[in-house]
C-alpha cells in the first residue's frame, strides 16, 4: 500500500510538472511612457514602435548590422532611374482577422498611410505617385522623382500593413482594436494601465513565437520599473537609469543589454507656432545664446554618468553622416550674453519649457535650466504626460519642447520630418527654403558621398538658425531577469519577440 501511495504521488508530480510545461507563458514588459494611437498611420511615439513591433509586421526589417532585411516581403527592386520599387510579397501570409495579405491588401495599406487625413507617414511617402498591382504578390511603387530613403521608410510604420477589411470597417478608430500581420494581436488595451496581446496562431513565422503573450506595462517612474523587474512583476524593462546600472550589473536574478541608439535628444524651438511671440521665437541670437549655456558634457556626467554620447546634430558623432567640420561648440557664458545684448531683449528671457514626465528627462532639463539662469534665461519647466505633450506640441503650445526622437537608419530620417516646411512633425514651424531644397536634394541623391556633402550645407543653415538645439545622443538601456532568454537590442530600439523565450 505504500508503494502504491507513493508511485500515485510520483505519478501526480509528473502530472503537474506536465501541466506546468504546458501552462501559458506571459512576458511582461515595462514602458517608460503609454504610447499614443496604436495606429502604424497615426502614431508617433517611440514606446508605440516598441508595441507594434510585436504586433504589425512591416515589408522589410533591420539586422544589428544596420542591413535591410526582408520582413514581410521577399526582395525589391529599384528601376534604373530611380523613380519605381518592385517589391516581391512574401506568400501565405495573414492579417490577424483571418484576411490574407496580398498586393491589393499592400496597396490599400500604402495609400492609406499617404492619403488618411493626419497621417504623419505622408511625408515619408511624399515621393510616391501612386501603386500598381503587378501581380497577386507584387506591387510596385510608382515615384515622382527618385527618393534614396524609400527602402529605409519601408522598414518603419510607413511598412506596416493593416488589414483592409478593418481599417474600412473601424475607420479612425481603428487604433483602439488594430489587426495587422504581426506575431501578436490585440487582446485590450487599459490606458495607463497595461496593453495586453496573445500569440497569433496563423502568423507566417509562428515556428519562431514561444510565448503565448505579451503585456505591455507603462510605467514611467523608472525606479518602479526597476523594483518591478526585481520583484518579478516585470521580465523586461526598458530604459533603466544610467545611474542604477551598477545596481543592475550587481545583481544575479537580473541581466543589462545596452546598444548606441540612431536618434537623439534635443529641444525644439516653437519658431512660427508661438502665439506670444516670445524672444526664442523672434531671434536667432537668442537661440545661439541658449546653446552657448549649455554643457553637454556636464549634461552627461550629471545624469547619465558619463554613459551617453554628448551631440549637436541629428546623428552621433559615430554616425557616417556626421559632419566633423561642426564639432561641439564648449559653453561660453559671456559669449551667450553679449549675444542677448546684441539682440536687445530684456532680460532674464523667460521661456515655457515643456518637459515630458520621468527622471531623467526632469533632471536634464533643471541642468539646463540652471546653465541657462547663467547666461540671462529664466526656463519655466513645464512637466507634462507624455502623450499629452504631442497634442501641445502640435497646437503650437510651447516655447522649448525636450523630446527624444529615437532615430532611423537613414538621416533623411532624422531630418526632414522635424524641419522641411511641409513635414507633420514640424512642430516649431520653423521653414527656410533653402533648408527645404536640401533635404529634397538629399532625398534625390543615391550615392553617400554626395549626400554628405548636401547635408554639410544643411547642417551649416540649422546650426546657425537653430530650430533644434541637439544635447546628446542616449545609450539605449534595457534590463531583463535571467528567465528571459535571446533578447538582443539594436540600434533602433524595439523589442523583437521573434525568439524570445522564457524559461
Amino acid at each position: 500500500m505504500k508503494i502504491l501511495r507513493l508511485a500515485v504521488a510520483a505519478a501526480a508530480l509528473l502530472l503537474s510538472l506536465g501541466a506546468g510545461a504546458n501552462a501559458q507563458t506571459t512576458l511582461r514588459i515595462g514602458l517608460a511612457e503609454d504610447p499614443d494611437i496604436l495606429d502604424p498611420t497615426l502614431a508617433r511615439t517611440y514606446v508605440g514602435r516598441i508595441v507594434f513591433s510585436a504586433v504589425c509586421d512591416k515589408l522589410f526589417d533591420i539586422d544589428d548590422k544596420l542591413n535591410i532585411v526582408p520582413q514581410l516581403a521577399l526582395s525589391y527592386e529599384t528601376s534604373a532611374d530611380g523613380k519605381a520599387m518592385t517589391i516581391k510579397l512574401r506568400p501565405g501570409v495573414k492579417f490577424q482577422d483571418g484576411e490574407p495579405l496580398d498586393a491589393e491588401a499592400a496597396k490599400f495599406s500604402i495609400e492609406r498611410h499617404m492619403t488618411m487625413q493626419a497621417s504623419f507617414r505622408k511625408s515619408e511617402l511624399s515621393s510616391v505617385d501612386h501603386v500598381e498591382v503587378v501581380d497577386p504578390l507584387t506591387i510596385k511603387l510608382v515615384l515622382k522623382t527618385p527618393y534614396s530613403p524609400l527602402i529605409a521608410q519601408l522598414t518603419d510604420r510607413a511598412g506596416m500593413m493593416v488589414s483592409p477589411k478593418a481599417a474600412k470597417e473601424e475607420g479612425d478608430k481603428f487604433g483602439q482594436h488594430p489587426i495587422c500581420a504581426g506575431p501578436y494581436k490585440f487582446v485590450e488595451r487599459v490606458p495607463q494601465d497595461r496593453m495586453v496581446f496573445e500569440k497569433f496562431a496563423d502568423y507566417w513565422n509562428k515556428d519562431n513565437v514561444f510565448i503565448d503573450k505579451i503585456v505591455f506595462l507603462p510605467i514611467v517612474d523608472a525606479t518602479v520599473r526597476l523594483a518591478n523587474l526585481k520583484s518579478g512583476g516585470l521580465d523586461l524593462a526598458e530604459r533603466v537609469l544610467a545611474t542604477d546600472l551598477k545596481d543592475i550589473r550587481a545583481d544575479s536574478r537580473l541581466v543589462l543589454s545596452t546598444v548606441p541608439e540612431l536618434g537623439y535628444l534635443g529641444l525644439t524651438i516653437n519658431i512660427a507656432n508661438d502665439k506670444t511671440k516670445g524672444a526664442l521665437s523672434q531671434s536667432v541670437k537668442v537661440r545661439q545664446a541658449l546653446d552657448l549655456s549649455i554643457d553637454r558634457e556636464a549634461i552627461n556626467q550629471v545624469v547619465f554618468n558619463g554613459e551617453f554620447t554628448p551631440g549637436n546634430q541629428w546623428v552621433s558623432p559615430t554616425h557616417p553622416f556626421y559632419q566633423k567640420a561642426f564639432p561641439i561648440q564648449p559653453r561660453n557664458i559671456e559669449k551667450a550674453k553679449a549675444l542677448l545684448k546684441e539682440a536687445g531683449v530684456a532680460l532674464p528671457v523667460t521661456v515655457d519649457y515643456m518637459v515630458t514626465k520621468g527622471a531623467e528627462n526632469e533632471a536634464v532639463a533643471q541642468v539646463v535650466q540652471s546653465m541657462a539662469a547663467e547666461a540671462g534665461f529664466d526656463l519655466k519647466i513645464r512637466v507634462i504626460e507624455f502623450a499629452t505633450s504631442f497634442k501641445q506640441a502640435q497646437a503650437g503650445e510651447f516655447q522649448v519642447f525636450q523630446i527624444n526622437w529615437s532615430g532611423r537608419i537613414d538621416p533623411d530620417g532624422n531630418s526632414y520630418v522635424f524641419m522641411h516646411s511641409k513635414a507633420p512633425q514640424n512642430d516649431g514651424g520653423y521653414s527656410n527654403p533653402e533648408a527645404d531644397k536640401l533635404m529634397d536634394d538629399g532625398r534625390l541623391a543615391s550615392d553617400p558621398a554626395q549626400r554628405k556633402a548636401i547635408y554639410e550645407k544643411l547642417t551649416k543653415i540649422l546650426l546657425e538658425e537653430e530650430p533644434i538645439i541637439y544635447l546628446y545622443h542616449r545609450q539605449l538601456l534595457f534590463a531583463h531577469t535571467t528567465k528571459l532568454e535571446g533578447f538582443k537590442p539594436l540600434p533602433d530600439g524595439l523589442v523583437r519577440v521573434i525568439g524570445l523565450k522564457l524559461k
